[in-house]
């Protein structure tokens, strides 16, 4: 008689497989997945230490975004009679072409048409610049739209107008 049949006719059960884990097992499951979360929360600590905030980063390319976009709406060249002044933020209600915006800077302090401060935007400061350009041929012009956050960092677009009619 072999001693399964030995100990199972002695009223002992004998188990066919092993089920669950023993506790060595578990302990080791635990110190593993613990370092890796270590590892992952030390990392996303890093990048959010280190990294711009997204808010000032989003703010200052709502600014370059609106400015581009104020400044390509206008002509292309300056109309008869159009303003010829200094390119300052109390002029900018004149300016009636892309060239018066070359040059042009503010800040600190990010004001609208009306000179007037937009709350949260004191710190931010822009600078534009108006480029002659040949696009295709036809004559354009590049805006540069440069705008520097509180924490200096900067944020530039360019975009371009061309002479369409």
């Amino acid at each position: 008689m072999c001693i399964r049949e030995r100990l199972t006719a002695c009223g002992l059960r004998v188990a066919s497989s092993q089920r669950g884990i023993s506790l060595v097992e578990l302990v080791i499951f635990i110190a593993v997945a613990g370092a890796a979360v270590a590892g992952v929360l030390s990392v996303m600590n890093l990048t959010t230490r280190t990294g711009a905030d997204p808010m000032i980063r989003k703010q200052a390319l709502a600014v370059a975004e609106s400015l581009l976009e104020e400044i390509a709406l206008k002509d292309f060249a300056n109309p008869p009679g159009g303003f010829s002044g200094p390119p300052t933020p109390a002029n900018r209600p004149l300016f009636d072409d892309v060239n018066d915006y070359d040059g042009f800077v503010m800040g600190p302090g990010i004001v609208d048409l009306t000179n007037t401060v937009i709350p949260r935007l004191e710190s931010y400061s822009v600078s534009v610049s108006v480029t002659p350009f040949v696009l295709a041929g036809a004559d354009a012009r590049r805006i540069v739209v440069t705008v520097t956050d509180p924490q200096g960092a900067t944020v530039t677009l360019s975009g371009f107008r061309t002479n369409d009619g």
